[in-house]
């Protein structure tokens, strides 16, 4: 009989329990939810496992408040703690806050999993990889960042919306940083594996990239008291499959480069083939001057952030 596998999610808001709940009823895994809210977790676990009656499934799935020590074996441990954008407000004003937090979760976690992958999903996510990587002191490839997939899904829709056709039609590839200096690469963009430059007008191209960049401010706006949590999920849970199943799927995600596309030292989103041993393989695609250019940029106002983790760093130690 095989083992079952096991995930632990960090951080029960509306990202963490809507992963978990997508990870229950995909049956992929059995799952442990944790949060620092006394009874959040709990509370939120036991109304998922309410719902198994009605699809019969048999998976297992428990919350905790700040018990690491049930995390222990887990293959993926997921990472969405931590505060949450308001109106008005940028990744980056996040820092501060979710560095802290998610130093000390990766730091609890990592004593009970030493084995496990990190997905890493609080913002500023490229930031927060690089806290992540440098608290658990983990091999690159086990620490991952999603972004690329949520930016990519989000730029699919708004072209599929746009052309009046099927979502299942269009592929895209957006790289970069997880903000305003992400890389949507529109050669790599295809309805039907045409070109969207060929259905497409340029000015109208830009205003799908501005509205992909701008998408979770754009839900941020709407909704006023919370930020997006559908779509994050459903992009984490591509990854976890990928990787709980050994898939080899390549999606664009923040991983450590170096050296490859001449960046170093910086997660980035760029293409990753992901299997049971995390990011397997980074694949290095050719790029023209412009794109290269924009990802070099984006690496760059990543670094910037790095440069104010690693003074936070040293001021709390």
């Amino acid at each position: 009989m095989t083992m079952r596998k096991k995930i632990t999610i960090i951080g029960a808001g509306n990202v963490g329990s809507t992963t978990a709940m997508r990870i229950f009823e995909r049956e992929l895994a059995d799952v442990v939810l944790i949060d620092a809210i006394d009874g959040l977790a709990e509370g939120k676990a036991l109304d998922i496992k309410e719902s198994a009656p009605i699809k019969r499934h048999d998976i297992k799935i428990e919350g905790y408040t700040n018990d690491y020590s049930a995390s222990e074996g887990s293959d993926i441990i997921i990472i969405t703690a931590g505060a949450t954008r308001k109106p008005g407000m940028s990744r980056d004003e996040l820092l501060n806050t979710n560095m802290d937090i998610v130093k000390n979760v990766t730091q609890n976690v990592v004593k009970f999993c030493p084995n496990s992958i990190l997905i890493i999903v609080s913002n500023p996510l490229d930031a927060m990889c690089h806290v992540a990587y440098k608290a658990s002191k983990f091999p690159r490839g086990k620490v991952i960042g999603m972004a690329g997939v949520l930016d990519s899904i989000r730029f699919c829709t708004f072209i599929a919306e746009e052309l009046n056709i099927s979502i299942e039609n269009v592929n895209s590839m957006v790289l970069g940083g997880h903000g305003d200096t992400m890389v949507p690469l529109l050669r790599y963009t295809t309805a039907c594996g045409i070109p969207i430059t060929q259905l497409i007008d340029k000015k109208k191209i830009e205003s799908l990239i501005k509205r992909t960049r701008e998408a979770g401010a754009e839900i941020i706006s709407l909704i006023k008291t919370g930020s997006a949590y559908y779509a994050p999920s459903s992009a984490v849970v591509e990854m976890t499959e990928s990787i709980l199943k050994d898939k080899k799927k390549i999606m664009p995600c923040s991983v450590l480069l170096e050296g490859e596309y001449g960046i170093n030292g910086v997660f980035l989103g760029v293409p990753v083939k992901l299997g049971e041993k995390g990011a397997e393989d980074i694949i290095e695609i050719d790029l023209n001057k412009e794109e290269i250019d924009a990802l070099h940029n984006s690496a760059e106002a990543v670094k910037i952030l790095i440069k104010k983790i690693e003074k936070l760093w040293q001021n709390s130690t």
